[in-house]
C-alpha cells in the first residue's frame, strides 16, 4: 500500500530523538547560584553590595532586595512608586551587574526576572536587618529534580564588631516564633534568642565588619563570641565591607553540596554563649544499613523534635538551626550530611576520599539551641547499634 503526501505518516523516529535533544539540553542548562545575604541594620550589607556591584571582577551579578527601608542608597536609586504601591525595578550598572527591588523572595519571582534581563552568572539576595535567614534558605536548597535554575550557595552574615555583643545580649531582638515552653523566651531554661543569633547560627561565612572601630582586645572577644555560636562558619574581618578577592571568600563557596573543615568546630567556647552553640559527635565507621539507621535518627530528631533515649521531663527543648557531616563507611567511601531546620540531605561525597579503604570514624557538627542539655552522641550510637 502506497501513502499519498497528505496521508503520510509522521517520522516518529526523528520526532523523538529532537525530544530528547531538547530535554537534554536542558537537563545539562547550567544553573545560577545565590547567595543569601543577612545582618543587622547598619551591619554594612548595603555598603558590602555596593563594594560588588561597582567592582571589576567579570561576573554578571544580580543584587536582589526583597523588602524596602532597610538600607539606604540601592533602594533610594530603585524604589518607585505607583499609586502609592512599591514595584519591581532593576538598574543596570556599568561592569555588568543590576541591581532589583523586589517584594517577593519567592524562587518563582527570582526566575521571572531572569526571564526578563537573561542569565546572569550570580544572584544575591539581601535580607531585611530582622530576617531570618532559617526561613529563606528552604526556598532555594532544593532537589535538582524540582528543575530549578537556582540553587543555594550560602548564607553571609555581616555584623557589626562594635555592636554585635550589644545586639546578642539585648533582649528587645528576640525572635519570634522560638520561644520556650512557657511562650517567652528567657524564663529558667536560658536566656534569650535573638535575631543575631539566629544569623550567626545559619551562616555559612560571617563577615566581622567595622573592625577598625575596636581595638585588637576587643576584636578577640567578638570573634571568640561567634565562634562559640557557629563553630562551622568561615570568619572574615574586614572594613568598610572591603573584599579585595570574592571568589572563595563570599562567592562559589558550595556551602550545601560539600562538606569541608568540620574539625575547625574544637575551637568554638560554649561557654561564652549559653543560648546558641555547637556541638560535635562522633560517628563509628558504618555500613549500608547503618546509613539507614542515621537516616531515621536524623528524621527523628528534625521532623519530630524528638531524641530517643531522652525522657520527657518538661525541661527545654533542643532546636537545631544547622547540621553538617562527613560519614565513612566500611568500603572506603564516604557520606556528606547537610541539614537547614528540619530539612537535610545524605549525599555521596562528590569529591573522591583521599585515603580509599582506610577506615576511620565520621563526624556529625550540630548548631542550635539547648544542645547541651542532650546526649546527641549516645542517642546516635544506640540506633546505630539497633541498624545492625
Amino acid at each position: 500500500m502506497e501513502w499519498d503526501d497528505e496521508d503520510s505518516p509522521p517520522d516518529l523516529v526523528e520526532a523523538g530523538v529532537e525530544i530528547d535533544a531538547e530535554a537534554e539540553a536542558e537537563e545539562k542548562r547550567p544553573r545560577v547560584p545565590i547567595t543569601i545575604v543577612t545582618g543587622y541594620l547598619g551591619s554594612g550589607k548595603t555598603t558590602l553590595l555596593n563594594y560588588i556591584l561597582t567592582a571589576q571582577h567579570g561576573k554578571k551579578i544580580a543584587v536582589i532586595m526583597n523588602e524596602f527601608g532597610d538600607s539606604l542608597d540601592i533602594e533610594k536609586s530603585l524604589t518607585i512608586n505607583r499609586n502609592g504601591e512599591s514595584v519591581e525595578e532593576w538598574m543596570d550598572v556599568g561592569n555588568g551587574c543590576i541591581c532589583c527591588s523586589v517584594k517577593d523572595t519567592g524562587v518563582n519571582a527570582i526566575e521571572s526576572l531572569m526571564e526578563k534581563k537573561g542569565k546572569f552568572d550570580y544572584i544575591l539576595l539581601e535580607t531585611t536587618g530582622l530576617a531570618d535567614p532559617g526561613n529563606l534558605a528552604p526556598l532555594f536548597w532544593m532537589d535538582d529534580g524540582l528543575g530549578s535554575t537556582i540553587y543555594l550557595d550560602s548564607i553571609v552574615t555581616l555584623v557589626d564588631a562594635r555592636n554585635i555583643l550589644r545586639s546578642l545580649d539585648d533582649p528587645a531582638g528576640k525572635v519570634e516564633g522560638h520561644e520556650d515552653s512557657d511562650g517567652h523566651g528567657h524564663d529558667d531554661h536560658g536566656p534569650v534568642m535573638t535575631t543575631a543569633h539566629v544569623q550567626i547560627s545559619h551562616a555559612d561565612v560571617i563577615v566581622i565588619n567595622k573592625s577598625d572601630l575596636v581595638n585588637d582586645d576587643e576584636l578577640d572577644v567578638v570573634r571568640s563570641r561567634i565562634e562559640s555560636i557557629n563553630g562551622l562558619a568561615k570568619i572574615h574581618v574586614t572594613t568598610q565591607s572591603v573584599i579585595p578577592q570574592l571568589d572563595g571568600f563570599l562567592l562559589d563557596l558550595h556551602a550545601y553540596d560539600q562538606v569541608e573543615e568540620l574539625d575547625q568546630t574544637g575551637k568554638g567556647h560554649s561557654h561564652l554563649d549559653k543560648t546558641i552553640s555547637t556541638i560535635s559527635i562522633s560517628v563509628p565507621s558504618l555500613t549500608t544499613e547503618h546509613i539507614k539507621a542515621v537516616d531515621a535518627w536524623l528524621r527523628s530528631v528534625l521532623w519530630e523534635n524528638t531524641l530517643s533515649g531522652h525522657s520527657e521531663d518538661g525541661g527545654p527543648k533542643y532546636e537545631i538551626h544547622r547540621l553538617k557531616g562527613r560519614l565513612l563507611l566500611e568500603d572506603g567511601s564516604e557520606k556528606m550530611v547537610q541539614g537547614v531546620r528540619e530539612i537535610f540531605e545524605i549525599f555521596e561525597n562528590p569529591i573522591e576520599s583521599s585515603s580509599p579503604g582506610v577506615q576511620g570514624s565520621g563526624k556529625l557538627v550540630l548548631i542550635g539551641r539547648h544542645l547541651a542539655d542532650f546526649d546527641f552522641q549516645k542517642s546516635l550510637h544506640d540506633a546505630i547499634g539497633r541498624g545492625l
